[in-house]
């Protein structure tokens, strides 16, 4: 049988086998695997990565999964479960360091660069994880997406659009901090300004830097350092799921925007050839 994600993969000469190789080593082992034992899993590992990049690239309503995946309620439990344990974060940050190794730097990231993208709300999300973005229109929520300076994704936070990118920066550079501490400077834009850029050097030890636009500039203007958080915002955006935010829960949010980029690094790293610095797990002995 055909997997989801071998569906529309080789006329773009991605091999989907090398693509799950990179993820299988980095999910958390089967409870029936381990000392503590417990129930085997009914359906495999890859027919649930599939079904959910499948929701994240499709854009389909859970329920709407093809008939040949798992049950739509066992995909979204395991992604559920994975989110809520860090898995997801985990494994962006592993594919992250292969790709920057592969560039020939650090697998860490000291220099980065934060955004925020305002999209609308489906009816799905409630009124107290929704607001309105006065600036954009819009009535939904807000992204704000901070990235190494290749534009790979190091975390991501969701909220509300009314909040202010001053406001919620605290919040998204006081987690930055806890899992990055490598980090020394943040390029960011003008609404990062301010009083801000004394908090961030007096609590957290960071370079806050804003990059204004030019005064006599009209029209579209690349923004030096910007323009790489403004292009891996658009990455997501490939994904349809991503169109508008659907989900109920802000952490699902995040953890599905997170699916996306993760899905665009191994595809990256699949078409490349890399073979991955942690161990592939063995395939089950039959039955």
């Amino acid at each position: 049988m055909t997997s989801l994600l071998d569906r529309g993969r080789h006329s773009k000469g991605t091999a989907p086998n090398a693509e799950w190789v990179l993820l299988e080593g980095l999910l958390p082992t089967p409870a029936c695997e381990t000392s503590r034992g417990g129930r085997p899993e009914k359906h495999s590992r890859r027919e649930i990565v599939d079904a959910i990049r499948y929701v994240v690239d499709t854009g389909c309503k859970w329920r709407a999964l093809p008939a040949d995946s798992p049950p739509w309620r066992a995909v979204w439990g395991f992604m559920a479960r994975w989110a809520a344990a860090g898995i997801i974060g985990q494994i962006r940050d592993q594919l992250a360091g292969c790709i920057r190794r592969d560039l020939g730097k650090g697998p860490r990231a000291v220099a980065t660069v934060i955004d925020s993208q305002s999209v609308k709300a489906a009816e799905t999300v409630s009124k107290a994880t929704r607001g309105y973005d006065a600036g954009k229109k819009i009535n939904g929520r807000k992204r704000h997406l901070v990235v190494d300076t290749r534009g790979l994704p190091l975390m991501v936070m969701v909220t509300p659009a009314d909040l202010h990118d001053a406001a919620a920066a605290k919040e998204v550079l006081f987690r930055l901090r806890l899992m990055h501490p490598e980090i020394t400077i943040v390029w960011a834009d003008s609404a990062y300004a301010g009083k801000l850029v004394d908090w961030a050097k007096e609590h957290l030890n960071l370079t806050l830097k804003p990059v204004s636009r030019p005064k006599d500039a009209s029209g579209f203007v690349v923004l030096p350092r910007r323009w790489v958080v403004e292009r891996s915002l658009a990455w997501m955006m490939h994904a349809r799921r991503h169109a508008r935010d659907y989900e109920r829960l802000i952490q699902h949010s995040e953890t599905l925007i997170t699916w996306a980029a993760i899905t665009l690094m191994t595809r990256r790293l699949a078409r490349k050839g890399t073979t991955p610095s942690w161990p592939r797990k063995p395939a089950p002995a039959d039955s």
